[in-house]
């Protein structure tokens, strides 16, 4: 069975759906005013993983994450190009598909637009006021009673007393009129130069934390299996989330709370003043993404992860044993003379068995990716050890088809891409000029071939079950 941390209960706990064999999960996304950097990348990554071990659990998920396109910092930028909000988000949009995509970040179930979502909000916001939950400042800004809520703090486990009311929605203007300083804003007017939407109190827009609150219950309903997202977000966001959710729906909201850690930089927290801070374009100019993809599941999702370059090469190296592992299989099927599995091969398959054993086991365990992948490791060093030149067929696609499944649910893609198809047309094409030259004695020119391929960073390996080529 699978066990969660819970950001909650602050322990690990059996995963036991709201409903029997579904799940239904929220995570946080983006802010769309500019190219997603890294830090947004994890929580990306790894929940993507998470949908994809539930459904190779056999569950069927659920899975929303939206897309915030209303903010300051996305007024911001319109104003200063002089276009409207929308221009800007729907740009970033798509830009962030993309980046997802090099990611192999599957498209979530439904991608909410919290402008698309104003009524619902409204409708919340009213439900909070008629509540008692909720109260309507002269200007027309519309505060929540956080002290009315009886259970406030009980995510962050922070005491209300010695709270500060702090975040991006809560420094408005109007701070004065609060009932008290904790409490935080639902709706708020509008300013020269913003969208802005009619409600019943004022022209003006939604506050951050009320978005998510009302998307999460449109798409999922009041009470989720899952909630998830970086930890910065525990307080105030998801603590306000809590509030807002369950005091209108008078229901929990979510069952299960997971919150990855930061992501750093050489050390230190990414930061533009630092000179550290990278997009994930920029990394994809250097690296193929799904080498940003190992990486960030290199690590368990709860502890910090540390970005740098000596630590993105050995990703690269190890991913790329992976995919070499891959094309010795697909080399072998290629040229095996049996098909059918010998009975030494069934008792191989057998044994080979207990590497999805101990997968599934790292991954039960709070979605230990950081073990999972050394399992992966492990078999794909048991098959260089026993795959070989007189495998039968169908002993090797078992094989095949095994590791592809646990790569897979890490989001992996371990088949040469297109560009890697030519250059292995080409390579192939020099080892069989090299066996003729060595079968003519003409060693001089063998080796010449084998350093014209070495200076293209392409190493030969003479073994048992003949010429196997690799990236250095």
């Amino acid at each position: 069975m699978i066990e969660i941390y819970n950001t909650l209960s602050k322990q690990k706990e059996k995963f036991r759906p709201v409903h029997e064999g579904e799940v239904r999960m929220y995570v946080c996304g983006p802010t769309v005013y500019n190219l997603i950097h890294i830090g947004n990348a994890r929580p990306m990554i790894f929940f993507d993983t998470v949908r994809r071990y539930f459904e190779y659990r056999g569950y069927k998920v659920n899975f929303v994450s939206n897309f915030t396109d209303v903010d300051d910092k996305i007024i911001k930028a319109a104003n200063e190009e002089g276009v409207d909000a929308s221009v800007i988000s729907e740009r970033y949009i798509e830009e962030c598909r993309k980046d997802m995509a090099s990611l192999n970040v599957r498209p979530a179930t439904t991608h909410p637009q919290a402008t698309r979502e104003i009524q619902g909000m409204i409708d919340m916001i009213q439900t909070l006021i008629d509540k008692g939950f909720a109260y309507v400042a002269e200007d027309g800004t519309v505060y929540y009673r956080t002290r009315k809520f009886a259970y406030y703090g009980k995510l962050s486990h922070k005491d209300i007393d010695n709270l500060r009311s702090g975040g991006r929605s809560l420094l408005v203007t109007g701070e004065e009129q609060k009932e008290d300083p904790l409490d935080f804003v639902l709706w708020k007017p509008k300013k020269e130069g913003e969208p802005y939407w009619e409600s019943p109190w004022c022209q003006g827009r939604p506050g951050w934390h009320i978005e998510c609150s009302v998307m999460s219950k449109h798409y999922l309903g009041d009470t989720l299996d899952i909630h998830g997202g970086g930890e910065d977000l525990v307080f105030p966001h998801h603590e306000n989330e809590i509030a807002q959710s369950e005091a209108a729906n008078g229901v929990p909201f979510a069952n299960y709370w997971m919150h990855n850690a930061f992501l750093n930089i050489d050390g230190s927290k990414m930061s533009k003043s630092l000179g550290n801070f990278f997009t994930v374009r920029d990394i994809l100019e250097r690296y193929d993404g799904q080498v940003l993809r190992y990486f960030m599941l290199s690590v368990h999702y709860r502890s910090p992860l540390n970005f740098s370059a000596e630590l993105m090469e050995s990703a690269k190296t190890a991913y790329e044993r992976i995919v070499n592992c891959a094309a010795n299989l697909d080399f072998l099927m290629g040229k095996a003379k049996n098909a059918e599995i010998s009975d030494a091969e069934k008792a191989l398959l057998e044994e080979a068995d207990g590497f999805r054993v101990q997968f599934e086991k790292a991954m039960d365990d709070d979605f230990n990716t950081a073990d999972a992948i050394a399992a992966v490791f492990e078999f794909v060093k048991w098959i260089n050890t026993n795959a070989g030149d007189d495998s039968s067929s169908g002993f090797v696609k078992d094989l095949k088809d095994r590791l592809t499944a646990l790569t897979s649910v890490m989001g992996l893609v371990i088949e040469r891409k297109e560009e890697d198809s030519d250059l292995a047309s080409y390579v192939e094409a020099k080892i069989e000029e090299r066996q003729a030259a060595r079968k003519a004695k003409d060693f001089a020119k063998a080796d010449a071939i084998r350093d014209e391929l070495k200076e293209k960073g392409i190493i030969l390996e003479d073994t048992r079950d003949g010429v196997k080529w690799k990236r250095a």
